[in-house]
């Protein structure tokens, strides 16, 4: 039997998933230690972990280097320098689940246990990437968190200070999708479009959260020109495709039936 090799297999295209997780693995050692599978002891470690993450990163972006908008090196030393901001982020995305989740005991518990906080961090660093049109890798490291943890972040969204996703399994937040601060999101949350048309592709398709506010569970917000105003809450299994403006809380009515084992039943 003849087995005949693809152009695809001949020369893979994407980094492997172990090189993915490599470098994954190794940015959180050095951001979020409760990540690491080992800890990093002291600067002269760091600078080890430092350069060898640099490393991996530039074997990945190797794999697009005719598709790159700019110098490899300089990619990489633009996106190292933007860590410090991004941890700083971080910080107070953690902070925010620690103070908004009756919960949460320490810190070292949101760091360590919470989904949505890796989720979060996995957007962040994704982000970045983004932002500096590095070709696939933002989308891979989303679907990698999206993987691990059932929320699908895109790497292209605008996701404010001290975010806190809860439970968040089911999560959904579309490319356009534009996010204030305090903003705090339940699980199975649908931030997306109102049209999937391919033509739409380079316009504002998802909605506009603006500052402090809630959406809790199976909410679903769609539309690229929908803005949900300041201290908003949106309840549980709520469909929004209208704007909502400021300190307004958006419910269903509730109708629930009892209806009893001989028949009769009543609306409540």
């Amino acid at each position: 039997m003849q087995i005949v090799l693809t152009r695809h297999q001949q020369k893979r295209q994407i980094p492997w998933p172990i090189e993915l997780e490599n470098f994954i693995k190794g940015l959180l050692s050095m951001l979020i230690p409760a990540f690491s599978d080992c800890m990093i002891h002291d600067m002269a470690e760091l600078h080890i972990a430092f350069e060898k993450n640099k490393q991996d990163l530039e074997k990945i972006l190797l794999y697009w280097k005719d598709e790159m908008h700019d110098d490899i090196e300089e990619q990489i030393i633009a996106y190292y320098r933007a860590l410090p901001a991004i941890e700083d982020l971080l910080m107070k995305d953690a902070s925010a689940i620690l103070f908004g989740d009756p919960a949460a005991k320490s810190i070292d518990e949101v760091l360590s246990t919470y989904p949505g906080f890796f989720a979060i961090c996995i957007y962040r660093l994704a982000h970045q990437l983004h932002v500096q049109k590095i070709p696939f890798l933002p989308r891979m490291l989303t679907e990698y968190a999206h993987s691990k943890t059932g929320i699908d972040i895109h790497p292209g969204a605008e996701i404010g200070q001290h975010f806190f996703i809860d439970h968040g399994t089911g999560i959904v937040i579309g490319e356009t999708t534009s996010i204030g601060d305090h903003v705090k999101l339940y699980q199975g949350v649908t931030l997306g479009a109102l049209s999937v048309k391919k033509e739409m592709a380079d316009t504002k398709r998802h909605p506009t959260i603006k500052d402090h506010v809630v959406i809790y569970a199976g909410a679903t917000i769609l539309g690229g020109e929908t803005i949900i105003g300041e201290h908003t809450t949106i309840g549980g299994n709520v469909w929004v495709t209208q704007s909502i403006d400021p300190y307004v809380s958006v419910y269903n009515e509730p109708k629930l039936i009892f209806k009893k084992k001989n028949g009769h039943g009543y609306t409540h």
